[in-house]
């Protein structure tokens, strides 16, 4: 296995955290990782994007030219990105604040109201997930109960956010898998 996964949005999305979640399942499922952040000197609202390379054998670079996959949080970062992926690759949409379509019809297009869905599930915060939640139902790239291990682990200090966080995954991965 060799994926490449884009992951992007503003600042403050959470899109590093779900970029470390990711590359955490790789490393948990034996795989070797790298996790590259990428982000302009604004603290919120600024943009913001990881790579995230999982596979089987030595990674050469970190670096993704045309990554497998993109979570796109805003339409800045699929602007940026839509035209990187390859062909037969997954962008998931966030079409809370994506008003356009993807311009390609190579890709698996994935199209999830995260933000809504995120409130639904108890805290706006939680967009980062559904979007996840959508990524992983779309890939298979990890089994879906190894990333709701590894969130509950990061967020053990904060038990109340598990469950909404949980549940904003789940409504994302059954989007992806048309449930």
């Amino acid at each position: 296995m060799y994926k490449e996964i884009v992951l992007a949005g503003f600042g403050g999305q959470g899109v590093l955290l779900i970029g470390k979640f990711l590359a955490y399942a790789g490393m948990k499922m034996g795989n070797e990782v790298t996790w590259m952040p990428a982000y302009g000197p604004e603290m919120r609202g600024g943009t913001c994007n990881c790579t995230v390379v999982i596979s089987d054998k030595q990674i050469g670079s970190p670096m993704s030219k045309h990554p497998h996959g993109l979570i796109a949080l805003n339409l800045p970062s699929l602007d940026k990105f839509e035209q990187s992926v390859r062909g037969d690759g997954i962008i998931i949409v966030n079409t809370s604040l994506i008003n356009r379509k993807v311009g390609r019809n190579d890709v698996k297009v994935v199209e999830v109201p995260a933000n809504e869905i995120a409130i639904e599930c108890g805290s706006a915060k939680a967009a980062n997930m559904v979007a996840l939640g959508a990524y992983i139902g779309a890939s298979n790239i990890a089994d879906m109960e190894l990333i709701k291990e590894i969130l509950s682990e990061n967020f053990a200090a904060k038990p109340k956010l598990i469950e909404v966080n949980h549940k904003a995954l789940t409504k994302g991965y059954e989007i992806a898998k048309g449930v």
